[in-house]
């Protein structure tokens, strides 16, 4: 790996690879267009400075939901510049969310994209507008920054310098009803990222393909990880097997993330082409967020030329363990890797406290220098972190005797549906607020495609009045529970298994529907 280039803030990175290879290739997209270095950093420079006409400053909190795409890239870029308080939101997101979202950081600024997917950002934010008092809009198209805004003579001040200071929130639902905010700043996020980019071993030769929603951590991760080493990205603002796959082929992908979904439709297009490779110059599958079927690792190396370099971490620490190009397959396919970045400490504590034994099942606790500050909620950060300061993952595992980590289940009620946390508790009590249920729960069953699929178990309150399942869905559709939340599967039940305390036994529903749908 050459070029490598670390710093504390993502603006200084930014400005250091911008000087190093001004004409190297940032990115280019699905429509053609392309960007070097240099011209990201003009470009952010020029939003920076119209975001600083409209007000925005040092420590401004700023909301924003935009695809996978330059504008939602460069507007990364140029609120580092800025030094403001960043809350990128995933496109999946609706009013219900995204409200919470803005009134819990106290955003003074909602950017969205006008339209996306058939849905009107630009409506939702003007309605939240309407609701939250001092809350600006500013609603974007399809077309590039600079000829949407007008060039500004507002002088920037001296880009901040602190690593250490509150940059970023990014909102996960974990077990909650409500999303959770995680606080992180610039230095361990980077510190998360070059340590990816080191795993990967990444170069200016290789091309990472950003199939996935800038807005989340780990598109983040992805940008930083390119910015310090001079590798490209090839941009799709909509993964669609079809169109992606050539469109990543065709720019010699070398790096194809981001997760077992992505991974078996990957495998999937090379078995229905046959010999002549779908990735010529692919040399890895990178990817978390969901269950790794060892197989699989195993089934694209044959078939596809490159395995699974897995990235275990989560909302609240980027990157807590993860694999390396060098590390035999037989370890590639079957564990999360090691605690490859420094000063990661890693304890695993069983249900009476102690510290489990190599092999022995607990709950995995981390304490490191990309560990989040902290939840905005304040008041949900004395149970997340332990009297040592180790964070709960609420996830169950175990290492072994080479220091590899598995990930074997979790203590936290959450389906994980294509890398997403769904919070069960959330659907639950919408559904039980349902004139026709008297009874409800929330399970996850496995989905091959999905990992896992959200399922509803109801007990009717009268058997003579029926729930369909689509009027379920347009039910919960129109609390504005995002898409992704919805139940696509329903049964049935009579009553809900309980143990004596009350708690439905959601071990004995997951057990009885999965693989029946």
């Amino acid at each position: 790996m050459t070029n490598m280039i670390r710093t504390d803030t993502l603006w200084e990175l930014v400005e250091a690879r911008a000087e190093a290879t001004p004409e190297g290739l940032f990115g280019i997209d699905e429509s053609g267009l392309e960007m070097t270095f240099g011209e990201y950093r003009k470009a952010a420079e020029h939003l920076a400075a119209a975001l600083y006409e409209r007000g925005v400053r040092e420590n401004s909190a700023v909301s924003w939901i935009l695809p996978t795409c330059f504008n939602a890239l460069v507007l990364l870029a140029a609120l580092s510049r800025l030094g403001a308080v960043q809350n990128p939101i995933i496109p999946i997101y609706r009013g219900r969310e995204v409200s919470h979202c803005l009134r819990q950081t106290g955003a003074q600024l909602l950017i969205v994209i006008e339209r996306f997917r058939g849905f009107e950002y630009g409506e939702m934010a003007n309605e939240l507008a309407g609701k939250i008092e001092g809350l600006d809009v500013l609603i974007t198209s399809d077309e590039p920054w600079e000829s949407q805004l007008p060039d500004t003579t507002a002088m920037l001040p001296p880009a901040p310098s602190a690593g250490n200071k509150l940059r970023w929130i990014f909102y996960t639902s974990g077990t909650t009803s409500e999303p959770k905010g995680a606080r992180h700043a610039d230095k361990g996020f980077l510190a998360a990222s070059f340590g990816l980019a080191d795993a990967m071993g990444l170069s200016p030769s290789d091309r990472i393909g950003l199939v996935f929603p800038v807005t989340h951590l780990g598109g983040v991760n992805s940008l930083v990880a390119a910015l310090s080493t001079g590798a490209s990205h090839l941009i799709v603002e909509s993964f669609d097997p079809p169109t992606t796959i050539p469109f990543l082929g065709k720019h010699g992908v070398t790096h194809a993330g981001a997760g077992t979904a992505f991974h078996r439709m990957y495998l999937e297009a090379q078995r229905k082409r046959g010999e002549k490779p779908i990735f010529p110059n692919i040399r890895v599958f990178q990817g978390g967020g969901a269950p790794k079927p060892p197989p699989l690792h195993y089934a694209l190396k044959d078939e596809c030329g490159a395995g699974i370099l897995s990235v275990y971490g989560m909302t609240e620490c980027p990157v807590l363990a993860l694999g390396r190009f060098d590390d035999p397959d037989e370890q590639l396919a079957t564990t999360e890797g090691r605690l490859n970045l420094p000063e990661t400490e890693l304890k695993i504590v069983m249900a009476d406290g102690s510290l489990a034994a190599v092999g022995v099942e607990g709950e995995l606790r981390v304490r490191a220098p990309q560990l989040f500050l902290g939840y905005l909620d304040e008041a949900l950060n004395s149970d997340a972190f332990d009297e040592e300061g180790f964070y709960r993952t609420g996830d169950l595992g175990f290492i072994d005797e080479r220091d590899c980590i598995t990930v074997s289940g979790r203590l936290k009620d959450v389906i994980i549906r294509k890398g997403e946390n769904i919070s069960a508790p959330e659907v639950e009590g919408l559904l039980l607020e349902h004139p026709k249920l008297a009874d409800a729960s929330v399970i996850g069953v496995p989905d091959e495609v999905r990992g896992e699929m959200v399922c509803a178990v109801v007990v009717l309150r009268e058997a003579t009045e029926p729930l369909a399942f689509e009027e379920m869905v347009e039910y919960l559709r129109g609390k504005e529970l995002m898409v992704q939340k919805i139940p696509e599967r329903m049964e049935i039940v009579e009553a809900l298994p309980r143990n004596p305390s009350g708690k439905v036994l959601k071990r004995e529903l997951r057990k009885q529907f999965a693989g029946t749908g």
